[in-house]
């Protein structure tokens, strides 16, 4: 038994935090909405290329933050091309974030946080920039 590679994470919310999120992961990060089961809750599959790498779902009604023991989750992420693209749009939008250079490697990172206040990176080669 192996693990292959990484599917999909997810993000539970209310209904008009999962909205906002999804705007935001749409607008901001340039997922796009997808193709998603008829689950009995409502959600969002969002996608980069042919792959449904988040998934949205509503909360129940009765839970609520703080209802689960608190997490390390710290960020998700993309790799990307465009860094000065996404610069130009995280900048035009106000939101803030941080360049990070990774040690003996091309990569550059961007990091900022979602409307739900949840890590994202967003990873370039450094040739992109």
């Amino acid at each position: 038994m192996k693990v292959l590679s990484l599917s999909h994470y997810n993000l539970r919310a209310s209904r008009e935090l999962l909205d906002t999120l999804r705007a935001f992961y749409v607008e901001v990060v340039g997922l796009k909405v997808g193709f998603r089961p008829p689950f009995v809750t409502f959600g969002y599959w969002l996608y980069a290329g042919e792959q449904p790498v988040l998934h949205l779902g509503e909360s129940l009604r009765d839970e609520a933050p703080g209802d689960e023991a608190p997490t390390s989750f710290d960020h998700a992420a993309f790799n990307c091309t465009g860094r000065r693209e996404f610069e130009t749009r995280l900048a035009h939008l106000g939101i803030k974030y941080e360049v990070a250079h990774v040690p003996q490697t091309n990569q550059v990172q961007l990091f900022f946080k979602d409307p739900g206040g949840n890590g994202v990176e967003l990873t370039f080669m450094d040739a992109d920039a």
